[in-house]
C-alpha cells in the first residue's frame, strides 16, 4: 500500500499469464493526461507479454542447481577427509 501519494494506476486483473493474478501500473504524472483508454490498452498489451520463461532458461537454471549441489558435496567430502586425517 502506498500511503500520502497521489498516483494515477492502471490494473489488468487478467493479464494472460499462470504466474500472475493481477498486474499494477503507476502512470508517470507527465502522463497523466493520456486518455484512460489508451492506458489501458498499453498496460495490457504490456501485461499480455508475460508469459513463462522459455525453456531454455528453465534447463539452464537446473543445471545451475545441479552444479551448485555438486560443488557443495565435493566440499563437504573433502572438509570430512581432511578433519579425519588430521583428527585421528
Amino acid at each position: 500500500m502506498i500511503q500520502g501519494v497521489n498516483h494515477q494506476v492502471v490494473e489488468v486483473t487478467r493479464p494472460g499469464c499462470e504466474y500472475f493474478e493481477r498486474v499494477i501500473f503507476f502512470i508517470k504524472p507527465e502522463f497523466s493526461s493520456v486518455s484512460q483508454g489508451t492506458l489501458r490498452e498499453r498496460a495490457s498489451s504490456i501485461a499480455g507479454k508475460t508469459g513463462s520463461p522459455p525453456p531454455s532458461k528453465i534447463r539452464a537454471d537446473r543445471l545451475a542447481l545441479i552444479g551448485k549441489l555438486a560443488a557443495a558435496a565435493i566440499t563437504g567430502a573433502a572438509i570430512a577427509i581432511i578433519v579425519t586425517h588430521f583428527a585421528f
